[in-house]
């Protein structure tokens, strides 16, 4: 994957929600975690969901 990424993180009570975008594509993930857990792990744990994302769709699947 290259190109930006961009994030967005919104608490939600006790929640906080990360969306990951990528820039080329449009193509959006989010993951929900614990308003306490580290930033820069909800942020891995979204570019790793989107990575995972993109390549399910380059490989022709539809999830």
């Amino acid at each position: 994957m290259q190109g930006e990424v961009y994030f967005e993180f919104v608490a939600i009570g006790g929640s906080m929600k990360v969306s990951a975008i990528d820039g080329a594509t449009g193509i959006e993930v989010s993951v929900i975690g614990p308003a306490g857990a580290a930033r820069a792990d909800m942020q891995a744990l979204a570019l790793r969901k989107l990575k995972r994302r993109i390549e399910t769709l380059a490989a022709g699947g539809n999830r």
